[in-house]
């Protein structure tokens, strides 16, 4: 197999299997949105019904760190390919099984219970499949493209969500009024089909030759000196400062995007008063705009650098904020669209499309699928996991978005801040990372 054939393979790996993991995880967070609250939360207020099913979106997020360790751990140390076929195995069986689950109406309790611990490994799955995705193509791009390469795989978050959210709507049209009865199943289920192509293409993926060399050193080292070099212990002991800073240099996407994408959803059909299909069409332009513009942003970063791109759509989102929510509170569509679409093309692509490369470039081959999924999937649960919930209560509590506004661009000067910490590393040789002491690692 040539050089090129393995990038292919490593390109369509992470691309196409995180695709079908986020629409698997679009489709909860869009029933969540849309019908988990009577279906699930029938004794509550509407209001208070609504907030529960949107924190069940939230659970999810707190089973995201211990995948992140888990799929960590075990990238590091079996294999990165090896680990994407778990998560992605792990997930699809979750999803399929929420499509068949009973609801309140028919078992009480416990279908709010059930939901919540599919919810868990629906996260535990996610958790593990953005680093390894991120990784195997990094790892394999050719020189001077690892921010192109690397932003491939960031667009099966929004190609998962505009998939998602059109076989919800699809569903929505060909279920009619018995879409809460037993169309919103649809889309849950069709998750099996999906899952099918994903699994083939992630058993046809190669390791890069990177980690093999890296794994073979590694098995010397821990035979001559009789003892286990743990992943996770080594990260924690010598890598603190860039894991930190994967930490906090999430804030600007982590939970704006799902203030944008998910609470949206709910503020325009419930707060609003408007068709739901005003933020379902919304999201779907939005996300389509996002999913060209990612690419392009990964290779600017390849130009202009990581850390330059970041900042650009850092600013774009702290400029914008105050506008895109004027927009959406107008209750026009057009508005709306232009409000969604303002956010998830500009401000998220710039910001999201060079972190594959950069996270990957701030840690050692040994390291380095258990430091991005650790760091990346940390921020999730500080900010992401409860965002859309919490801005839900706000927005119920004080009758207005304000507070909202100030949160995303807070979180914003955060992660620009965070990522001000850090070096340029777009000319870094991956395989010389962690030799000389990056990002302030303390030496072993």
């Amino acid at each position: 197999m040539t050089p090129d054939q393995v990038r292919r393979r490593s390109l369509y790996s992470g691309t196409i299997g995180a695709i079908v993991e986020w629409y698997e995880y679009t489709v909860y967070a869009t029933a969540a949105a849309l019908v988990f609250g009577p279906l699930f939360f029938p004794a509550m207020e509407p209001g208070i019904s609504q907030i529960a099913a949107l924190a069940t979106f939230g659970v999810g997020f707190v089973a995201r760190p211990v995948g992140a360790f888990v799929a960590g751990h075990l990238g590091d140390r079996i294999g990165r390919k090896a680990t994407l076929i778990l998560t992605f195995s792990i997930m699809t069986v979750a999803t399929a099984a929420i499509g068949l689950l009973p609801t309140y109406e028919q078992v009480g309790m416990l279908a709010p219970v059930l939901l919540c611990v599919l919810r868990l490994a629906q996260g535990f799955a996610v958790g593990g499949e953005w680093g390894g995705a991120a990784i195997i193509a990094v790892e394999n791009a050719p020189k001077g493209r690892r921010g192109f390469y690397g932003s491939w795989p960031q667009i099966g978050v929004s190609c998962g969500l505009l998939l998602g959210t059109a076989a919800v709507t699809a569903s929505a049209a060909i279920s009619g009024d018995a879409f809460e009865t037993w169309g919103w199943r649809l889309p849950f289920l069709l998750a099996i089909v999906l899952a099918a192509v994903g699994l083939y293409i992630r058993l046809n993926a190669t390791e890069s030759p990177e980690f093999l060399a890296e794994k073979l050193r590694m098995e010397k080292l821990e035979e001559k000196e009789h003892q286990s070099r743990a992943p996770l212990k080594v990260l924690l002991q010598h890598h603190r400062k860039p894991l930190l800073i994967a930490i906090f240099g999430r804030f600007a996407e982590a939970g704006n995007y799902y203030l944008f994408t998910v609470f949206v959803l709910s503020y325009v059909t419930t707060t609003l008063g408007v068709p739901r299909e005003y933020g379902l069409v919304a999201v779907m332009i939005g996300s389509a705009l996002n999913i060209v513009m990612i690419p392009v942003f990964g290779r600017l970063s390849d130009i202009i650098g990581r850390k330059r791109t970041f900042f650009l759509g850092g600013a774009a989102i702290i400029i914008t904020a105050w506008p895109i929510f004027a927009l959406i509170q107008t209750g026009q569509q057009w508005a709306i669209i232009l409000g969604v679409a303002l956010f998830l093309a500009l401000g998220h692509a710039l910001v999201y499309a060079p972190l594959p490369a950069l996270y990957c470039e701030m840690f050692p081959t040994a390291v380095r699928y258990s430091g991005i999924s650790v760091g990346y999937q940390m921020a999730s649960i500080l900010l992401a996991g409860f965002m859309p919930a919490l801005a839900g209560a706000i927005v119920l509590w004080t009758g207005g978005t304000g507070t909202v506004v100030l949160i995303i661009i807070a979180s914003t000067a955060i992660a620009m801040l965070s990522i001000s910490f850090t070096p340029e590393t777009k000319d870094v040789d991956l395989a010389t990372v962690g030799q000389v002491r990056p990002l302030g690692a303390r030496s072993a």
